[in-house]
């Protein structure tokens, strides 16, 4: 199934990158985009989402320099734009797979896309590993330990239950049952035209 390909890529890059365990570390994909489409951008995806996460961390710092804080609040917003692109770009890859099936006369569409859905997986990846530290984490309290683990089960049952949607979908979408039909983000506050501040700076 795509989810177990899925979530099994997410988890190889969460433990790639803590490693080194530092944003600003080189990321190499181990995906040939040429022979591994899928795969590569389904990799990409998760990098940007783990950084992101660290980001998050570090700019809740009370105690940031204000200089460091504007420049990391840039990162974030390349970041999210990174991550926007890459969903974009992963449906796009389902839109072509999929262009050749004829959707049913009582087709329906779903309420989002695959590559939503696949970026919510990949958020999971992330709250399931560091909460996974957390439940484990030696010189957290017995109390703390055990109210992660119950979050923690939690998410694992989230991930088993959206695994499944996503499957679904896909096989909804093949069968004719679903159809797709993506809109592209029409993000405003980075266009110079459509963001008010960033239009009276011209």
């Amino acid at each position: 199934m795509f989810s177990e390909k899925a979530n099994s890529i997410f988890q190889d890059v969460i433990k790639m990158y803590h490693v080194i365990n530092t944003v600003d570390q080189p990321f190499t994909n181990v995906y040939d985009k040429n022979t591994h489409l899928l795969e590569h951008l389904l990799y990409r995806k998760c990098w940007i989402d783990t950084v992101q996460w660290h980001y998050e961390d570090i700019i809740r710092d009370p105690q940031i320099d204000p200089v460091a804080a504007l420049k990391l609040k840039r990162q974030i917003d390349a970041s999210n734009q990174d991550r926007t692109d890459m969903v974009e770009y992963i449906d796009s890859y389902f839109l072509e797979k999929y262009k050749a099936v004829k959707p049913k006369a009582n087709a329906t569409i779903n309420t989002e896309s695959p590559a939503w859905g696949i970026d919510r997986l990949s958020i999971l990846a992330l709250k399931i590993y560091h909460m996974h530290e957390e439940a484990t984490r030696e010189d957290a309290s017995d109390a703390h330990r055990a109210a992660c683990q119950k979050k923690l089960d939690v998410l694992l049952e989230q991930r088993v239950d959206l695994s499944t949607a996503i499957d679904t979908l896909l096989t909804d979408i093949e069968n004719g049952d679903k159809y797709m039909k993506v809109y592209k983000q029409m993000k405003m506050y980075n266009d110079d035209e459509l963001n008010p501040v960033l239009r009276s700076q011209k």
